[in-house]
């Protein structure tokens, strides 16, 4: 078996390493463009072909199939919606696989998902680790995201040059795969939080009269201060919200934590109550906003 890749150095990417991302959303479309920059060999498949071909320009190589696409790969990358998607994709896979690939899982799938996963990949005989994304847009496109890895560590070890070209950091969440999930789930409870915060504290600025900057000044610099809540307010004001992560993605994501919860002493009350608002939000016709959009849940309508 041939030797895993020792880690490279932030910056440096191992000569002649493959690396097929299959899925070209928002987060796919980043990651391949940063692994291009870096030097990687890049194979891209999306199940709409059109969303993978304008990386064809920055020197992919667009697949029409997902045993395509993974054929002479060292390093599988998984860039795909839901649980379904990824199952889907392994199972078009089965035989195409090089025996010492590694599947890179980094789909926000949940832990249900996550364990059907698992369990196919021991049955096909895969090599998988997980590597969580946290990020948005931006992100992903400039290798700037923290991945949440969980496997085997000679397997975290042989994807590091990935890794380190996708994120600024990673942070190791176990020796199983199910741990990085866990603690994207617990960060996405956190990013949905602040952002449904932020949206309430302007949109309550706003009702009592005042001009909704006047928050965000009035925070600025302080304990309580974090930047996001300045990247997501000034979107808030302005009333725009392109992309940088779908509110029906955080959506999907919060379905996911309750469904986690379930059996745990945790109680999920919070995230009930962040679910409610979001909804209200996708269902005046915002699920395919970014987040920040949740703003919108908080006027009252009628």
């Amino acid at each position: 078996m041939r030797p895993a890749w020792p880690p490279a150095r932030r910056g440096r990417s191992v000569e002649g390493m493959k690396v097929a991302v299959l899925g070209t959303g928002i987060m796919g479309q980043g990651v391949a463009g940063t692994l291009l920059r870096e030097g990687f060999d890049v194979t891209v498949w999306n199940r709409t072909r059109s969303r993978a071909e304008p990386l064809a320009a920055d020197g992919a190589t667009v697949a029409d199939t997902v045993s395509e696409a993974v054929e002479g790969a060292d390093v599988i990358v998984t860039v795909l919606f839901d649980g379904d998607a990824v199952l889907e994709v392994l199972a078009d896979a089965a035989g195409a696989t090089g025996p010492d690939a590694v599947w890179v899982q980094a789909s926000t799938i949940g832990e249900a998902d996550t364990a059907r996963v698992v369990q196919v990949a021991d049955e096909q005989g895969l090599r998988l680790v997980e590597a969580m994304m946290l990020g948005t847009k931006k992100p992903a496109a400039t290798g700037k995201l923290v991945m949440l890895a969980a496997g085997e560590a000679g397997l975290i070890d042989a994807v590091r040059p990935v890794l380190d070209a996708m994120g600024s950091k990673t942070v190791v969440a176990g020796d199983t795969v199910g741990h990085g999930t866990a603690l994207k789930l617990a960060a996405n409870a956190w990013i949905a939080s602040v952002t449904a915060a932020t949206a309430q504290s302007i949109a309550l600025t706003e009702a009592l009269g005042l001009d909704p900057q006047l928050f965000l000044d009035a925070i600025d610099g302080g304990q309580s201060d974090t930047p996001y809540a300045h990247l997501k307010g000034a979107t808030m004001i302005a009333g725009e919200y392109p992309a940088q992560f779908a509110l029906d993605g955080l959506r999907k994501d919060l379905g996911l934590m309750r469904e986690a919860a379930r059996g745990t002493s945790f109680d999920p009350s919070l995230i009930e109550a962040l679910a409610d608002v979001y909804a209200v939000a996708a269902d005046r016709g915002y699920g395919d906003d970014d987040i920040a959009a949740v703003r919108t849940g908080f006027d009252r309508q009628g």
